[in-house]
């Protein structure tokens, strides 16, 4: 459990509550801004992702749990405050099933970050078109696939690489801490 003990990976968990909020924060906040962007991509539901960027950070830095419970919580409130049920819905497919891919090809460390982040993007994809088909009741939906795959190769290697870059940047400010 992410708060089973009073320790957790070496730090005390009055210090966890703050960066879960901050991380949280920060993901709400960059689902928001995502929304204001004006960037049609003559598809519809494709986005950049930008709020997932801060769940592959969290994944690399915290671990699964961490990563499940700041995805869960963004999706949550991002769907109450901007969005409604049917996008909670959406958004909770593709993004647990994202992180449940993005865990597994992470523990089996044959992929870099960027491949990562790019199965987990067409990952995410995939859940919402599943929930998709039970909505309309129809696999025609699944057609579109093709396309939703490769727009999620290409934004979860534009996440993957700027993940990569700001672990890399956070590891190097903590170790001249």
């Amino acid at each position: 459990m992410l708060f089973h003990s009073d320790e957790y990976r070496g730090e005390k968990v009055k210090n966890k509550v703050p960066y879960f909020g901050m991380m949280t924060a920060l993901s709400l906040i960059l689902s928001y801004v995502e929304s204001l962007i004006p960037i049609q991509f003559g598809v519809p539901g494709i986005k950049l992702g930008l709020a997932n960027l801060i769940v592959v950070i969290v994944l690399y830095m915290r671990g699964f749990q961490s990563a499940l419970l700041i995805c869960i919580s963004r999706i949550l409130l991002s769907g109450f405050l901007f969005g409604n049920m049917f996008a909670i819905f959406y958004s909770l497919a593709g993004g647990i099933l994202s992180l449940l891919i993005m865990n597994f090809l992470k523990k089996k460390k044959c992929f870099s970050i960027i491949g990562i982040s790019i199965a987990g993007g067409v990952a995410h994809n995939l859940g919402q078109l599943f929930v998709a088909m039970l909505v309309v009741e129809s696999y025609k939906v699944g057609f579109y696939f093709p396309v939703l795959m490769f727009a999620g190769m290409l934004t979860g290697a534009f996440i993957g690489g700027l993940s990569a870059e700001i672990i890399k940047r956070v590891r190097k400010i903590s170790m001249i801490e």
